[in-house]
């Protein structure tokens, strides 16, 4: 790793960013309350170790790893240094690890060159009811998906995935590592079994995990989200075992799976952040625990007509979700947002779609009223006591607003 050794020691820090005027119910009573971020789904904040690395990297790494001059074979040893500390994280070889732009493009593609490379095989794509919708459009795209259902926790069945990925005419299985939405984790190691025995590679998708828990090898191919673990947005991760078939179905690059490559200050920013998040892991998982196992006696006990989902037990360390039953999801996280509170939804209503969210509808859980929290690491307890003191009435008061408070 000797690309990456010696980036990020520097730690620089971030002022608090002050609250904006919003249009939430209520008046805003705490305006000059410092900002509590308790989102940090698919984009955490960039970790003190990532920037100082991005920073030098910006420096030494600018020019064109492709080029034979001296600036770029400096940038292609850098970029090779960060593909060879992904890989040792995951336990792969370097060769194995592709970055791509994104992790949605990580995910497209591969669920698009598996099914065309496999295309003799067939072109059926079994998934879970929860995965990401990335990997559903693709499947639907690149052939024909058959769906497995879900739990109440969010979980498939063993038995059903394996009877489906046996069946014949299945190019590819894919199953998230753990749902980002919920935390509740998958059982990859039974799916990778099953898969095995059927001659199918396994597209384990850790974009929620990786960084955060040990994503273990049951896998063929893997994909992961940069800026999940703490490092900068714009950067997927994807590795693919030796012996996968994958076809492109794009025009031909110099960079077969990736055309144009990515960014090398990225890329080393990327891999000093998962470096720097695998140190502390182990801290940071009972510390985030500890603040999420509180969250979830807290909303259950103190607000009414609530509902916390995602499994108790076997889930991520930093990932919690409740929905309130008469509150309209955008109206909430409005005020949340009005009182200093940045917090994610799993309901897609706050976005163009104006969906409810697919992963709990497959739950069969309430979809209104949704609030997501993916706590960062170094979360303070009195952050979160804070959050919990003030929800209640916020919810309260979104209600009344709605006209609902008395129900």
């Amino acid at each position: 790793m000797a690309g990456v050794q010696g980036y990020g020691a520097r730690v620089s820090s971030q002022p608090d960013l002050e609250p904006e005027a919003s249009a939430g119910p209520g008046p805003v009573t705490h305006a000059t309350a410092r900002r509590v971020v308790l989102d940090a789904g698919g984009r955490a904040p960039l970790l003190p170790q990532a920037r100082t690395a991005f920073l030098e990297a910006l420096d030494q790494g600018w020019a064109d790893p492709r080029r034979l001059h001296a600036e770029g074979r400096r940038a292609r040893m850098l970029l090779d240094g960060a593909r060879e500390a992904i890989a040792a994280a995951v336990g792969a070889r370097t060769e194995e690890v592709d970055l791509a732009p994104s992790h949605t493009a990580a995910l497209h593609a591969t669920v698009r060159s598996v099914v065309r490379g496999r295309r003799r095989t067939g072109t059926q794509v079994v998934v879970g009811a929860v995965e990401r919708a990335a990997v559903l459009n693709a499947a639907d795209f690149a052939g024909d998906r058959v769906t497995v259902g879900v739990d109440r926790d969010g979980r498939v069945d063993p038995r059903e995935y394996a009877d489906a990925v046996r069946r014949p005419g299945v190019a590819l299985a894919a199953l998230q590592h753990a749902n980002g939405e919920v935390g509740t984790l998958q059982p990859v190691d039974d799916a990778h079994v099953a898969a095995r025995a059927a001659g199918v590679p396994l597209l384990v998708d850790a974009g929620a995990s990786l960084g955060h828990v040990d994503v273990g090898g049951s896998w063929d191919v893997l994909a992961a989200d940069a800026g999940d673990w703490g490092g900068p947005g714009g950067l997927g991760v994807l590795v693919t075992r030796s012996g996968v078939r994958r076809s492109p179905d794009w025009p031909e690059d110099e960079d077969r799976w990736f055309p144009g490559g990515v960014s090398v200050p990225t890329a080393l920013a990327a891999a000093v952040a998962l470096q720097a998040a695998g140190s502390t892991r182990s801290v940071d998982d009972a510390a985030r625990r500890r603040l999420v196992d509180l969250v979830r006696s807290r909303v259950a006990a103190d607000v009414p007509d609530v509902e916390v989902v995602g499994h108790p037990v076997d889930r991520l360390p930093h990932v919690v979700t409740f929905s309130c039953l008469y509150v309209e999801g955008e109206s909430l996280l409005a005020a949340l947002d009005a009182r200093g509170f940045a917090v994610g939804s799993g309901s897609a209503c706050t976005s163009s779609a104006l969906e409810p969210s697919h992963v709990l509808a497959a739950m069969g859980a309430l979809t209104h009223g949704n609030v997501r929290l993916a706590l960062p690491r170094g979360t303070q307890e009195q952050d979160v006591e804070r959050f919990l003191a003030e929800l209640p009435g916020i919810v309260a008061g979104v209600r009344e607003a709605w006209g609902v408070g008395g129900l």
